[in-house]
């Protein structure tokens, strides 16, 4: 059996096909030296028609047989040159193949086309985003995109977005926290290593409201950590090195439990949607999660504290064009309205360049003393 594999081709519009409109949108150069052979009966006129010299059209043919492991031509002395019966059933295997997907060859020829005009337009930007799981960021992939700014999300935990951004695998990252939470949290023990004053920066984007997602109506009347440890209610985690998970061990010290306090279910969530599902299926009764994920789900939700989401950069990227888009679209009053409209959510300094330092107080700069 043999494998198929596609590819496409980048072209300007102006350039002329030298097999005409009527070419397939899906072409293998095989079956282009199979139909000009089968039309003019000949290795030399197949040749010309795809203006290609006799000795690479033969040799092309004679290397498809050693990859085929089969006979393509019939070469007869005396005769024009025809396919051999293995040969019209890759045609026909082409024809078939055309014909069944023409109309979503169409449809994905037009999707790529549009896709790669972005690269083609001066105006627009792309810019890539690494972030812990958030409901306001899809939001804001299309709201942006209204101005010609494209973002790329790709959603991890915050440890490993802001990972992403130090090694160079994206331009921001989204991660976020408690408000000026402790030097000795686990918050601090978190981020303090993955991020340096001087050399990040943060951006201002939104304020979202953490809490206890359980069963519609709250079956169990959960109303905080104490109460889940006390009912042994079955308690579902998001997983390592997301930012929930960090807030929970804080959330957990505050109140002096422990991790093993809960009835832990054994398969952590790898996002908010993924641990509601767990809640809404009935394996799980509450985890930590955000409240607009809760009430999308038609689930209960019981609020612990609001934290802030923040988008990060390297220093070096904050001027960039991509970014100051990103800024605009951020600080545009339509942005806040549809941020609004999220359960739990309100704009925190968007687009806003913010102190590291501030947000995150937990280093410490010894003062050079200057000599006489």
């Amino acid at each position: 059996m043999h494998s198929i594999k596609l590819h496409y081709t980048l072209s300007h519009r102006d350039d002329k096909d030298s097999l005409g409109a009527d070419a397939p949108l899906l072409r293998h150069p095989l079956m282009e030296l199979l139909q000009a052979v089968a039309q003019h009966g000949s290795i030399s006129a197949a040749a010309r028609e795809l203006g290609l010299s006799y000795r690479h059209v033969w040799g092309e043919l004679k290397r498809w047989e050693d990859v085929m492991g089969h006979e393509l031509i019939v070469w007869e002395k005396g005769q024009s040159a025809r396919l051999t019966e293995f040969g019209d059933k890759l045609m026909w295997a082409e024809r078939q193949t055309q014909a069944r997907l023409a109309p979503q060859l169409e449809a994905l020829r037009a999707d790529l086309e549009r896709t790669f005009a972005v690269a083609f337009d001066t105006h627009a930007h792309v810019l890539t985003l690494y972030a812990s799981h958030d409901d306001a960021l899809p939001r804001l992939r299309e709201h942006a995109a209204e101005s010609g700014l494209h973002l790329d999300i790709r959603f991890c935990g915050s440890v490993d977005a802001i990972r992403a951004l130090n090694e160079g695998r994206c331009t921001l990252a989204g991660f976020h926290t408690q408000t000026r939470p402790l030097a000795t949290s686990h918050t601090a023990l978190a981020y303090r290593d993955l991020l340096k004053p001087g050399l990040h920066k943060v951006l201002g984007f939104a304020t979202r409201t953490q809490g206890l997602i359980v069963a519609p109506g709250n079956p169990l009347q959960l109303r905080n950590l104490h109460d889940a440890a006390r009912t042994r209610a079955r308690f579902v985690q998001r997983s390592l090195g997301t930012g929930t998970r960090v807030l929970l061990d804080d959330l957990l010290a505050q109140e002096k439990l422990a991790l093993a306090d809960l009835n832990n279910w054994p398969d952590d969530e790898p996002s908010h949607v993924a641990l509601a599902e767990a809640i809404a299926s009935g394996r799980c009764d509450v985890g930590l999660g955000i409240e607009s994920t809760a009430k999308s789900k038609g689930l209960g939700f019981v609020p612990l504290m609001h934290e802030h989401f923040h988008l990060v950069c390297l220093k070096s990227a904050l001027e960039s064009p991509a970014t100051q888009a990103l800024r605009q679209v951020l600080q545009d009053a339509a942005w806040a309205q549809a941020l609004q409209a999220l359960p739990g959510y309100h704009s925190d300094h968007s687009g806003e360049v913010q102190s590291l330092n501030a947000l995150l107080p937990w280093w410490t700069f010894k003062r050079v003393k200057k000599t006489a």
